[in-house]
């Protein structure tokens, strides 16, 4: 970024140059131009007013200058006299077009460049009393002429102009960029206002974005790194059960009726990792599921329905009273995800129940909002835990978690679900009166 903005500076700098230079000496050789007319007019003026110009003391005339040469032309175009030429030699000018126009105008003027572009050649006619003309002429340089002379003294400015335009564009690159990289390097500091590094008033905006992206970016790599941490010890825990109970078997230090009972605890703990792995799964799968995926237009009571002839034998037995009501309501959705979060709810509210509770599954409609709740009677959850009941593998109380199946993922599914629905979910909870976990499509 720095170098392009250096290269970008210097070439500003270096149109900058060029531009102005044509300029100058456009504007140079424009009055130039106008300066050497005037003078050959005055100059004509002037010698006619002198009243030398006789056709009887032609052998009078004389004007020795190198630099302005007197031509004086009769009516027929004839050179009457020319000092810097012999007029025998002389062809008619009748045809030159300044002398044309001081025919027939009274003045008349031109000019010629030479075949070699160096020189032109400035003509002034006026024409006297008597009909004749007087023209007078002088070389000066050519525009291209004047610019090529000049080539030295600009390429020397211009390499002095070059070498400065380096220096300040480096100078102001640094003085630029050193904001923004002192913001890259100091992200954590910039807040707002309260911000201790520099920041531009336009980059406001970008920067706070940046520091969110940093921010996010900070919290999903802790988030990453806990959960590794988290998937490490829970699948620990049953692998060194199956091995510890694999090794007894196998070293013969357990009798037939303890082989059966850890050959039970071994099946336990495969299927409860089994289950953890599928729910590790499917959390990886949910969070590179964009919204709308696979959506359609479902009866959300005909789904809970649906999921809950399964939802039933389950809370039987664990002789928990399973009832589900309501309405008709049309949502758009994944039917597959929306089946999950509607067991995952529910399997929830059976698992962290009490043995003779309920619960209540609701499917109603408010404020035009098809709207699924599940309340149970069961242990609660205290205010403190409330927070976090949705991160993954957060249990209130592990021991029963476990105990029942649970694999510390239920709730943190059915978040990412929600989100993927554009949906709202509301926990209410008091301990030893029960749960009710709201979801609002």
């Amino acid at each position: 970024m720095r170098k392009k903005i250096n290269i970008r500076l210097i070439g500003i700098a270096l149109i900058a140059i060029l531009v102005t230079l044509i300029g100058v000496t456009s504007i140079y050789y424009y009055l130039f131009e106008n300066q050497v007319r005037k003078d050959l007019h005055v100059l004509a003026e002037t010698l006619v007013d002198s009243g030398v110009f006789e056709k009887g003391k032609i052998e009078e005339l004389s004007f020795e200058s190198q630099e302005v040469r007197v031509t004086w032309v009769d009516k027929d175009g004839t050179v009457l006299y020319d000092n810097w030429n012999d007029v025998q030699s002389m062809e008619n000018h009748m045809e030159r077009p300044e002398v044309q126009a001081a025919f027939e105008h009274g003045t008349g003027d031109s000019i010629r460049t030479s075949d070699t572009m160096k020189m032109n050649t400035y003509y002034y006619a006026l024409r006297i009393d008597d009909g004749s003309v007087v023209r007078v002429a002088r070389n000066a340089s050519s525009g291209a002429s004047i610019f090529m002379n000049a080539m030295p003294i600009v390429l020397v400015i211009t390499i002095l102009v070059t070498v400065l335009c380096v220096v300040l564009a480096d100078y102001l690159t640094k003085q630029l960029i050193n904001p923004i990289a002192s913001i890259a390097n100091r992200l954590d500091d910039v807040e707002g206002g309260n911000a201790t590094t520099e920041v531009y008033k336009e980059l406001e905006p970008f920067v706070q974005t940046i520091r969110m992206q940093h921010e996010n970016i900070l919290s999903a790599a802790k988030m990453r790194q806990d959960f590794t941490a988290s998937i490490t010890h829970e699948l620990k825990t049953p692998l060194t059960a199956i091995s510890g109970y694999a090794e007894l078997i196998e070293n013969k230090m357990s009798t037939e009726e303890q082989n059966i009972i850890f050959a039970g605890e071994i099946r336990k703990n495969s299927n409860r990792l089994l289950t953890l792995i599928n729910d590790i799964i499917r959390l990886s799968e949910l969070d590179h599921t964009e919204i709308g995926t696979d959506f359609e237009s479902l009866d959300l009571y005909a789904l809970a329905k649906e999921c809950s002839q399964n939802i039933q034998v389950n809370a039987k037995r664990r002789g928990v009273d399973f009832v589900l009501q309501g309405q008709s309501c049309m949502v758009t959705g994944n039917r597959h995800m929306l089946c999950e979060l509607i067991e995952n709810l529910c399997e929830n509210a059976i698992r962290y129940n009490n043995e003779g509770g309920f619960v209540h599954v609701t499917v109603a409609e408010g404020n035009g909002r098809a709207v699924l709740m599940v309340e149970d009677n069961g242990i609660g959850i205290p205010e403190k835990h409330q927070e976090r009941v949705f991160e993954r593998f957060y249990r209130v109380d592990k021991s029963r978690s476990k105990a029942t199946g649970g694999t510390g993922l239920g709730l943190a599914i059915v978040k990412h679900i929600v989100a993927i629905h554009s949906a709202e979910i509301k926990l209410v909870s008091e301990v030893n009166q029960g749960t009710t976990i709201t979801v609002k499509f």
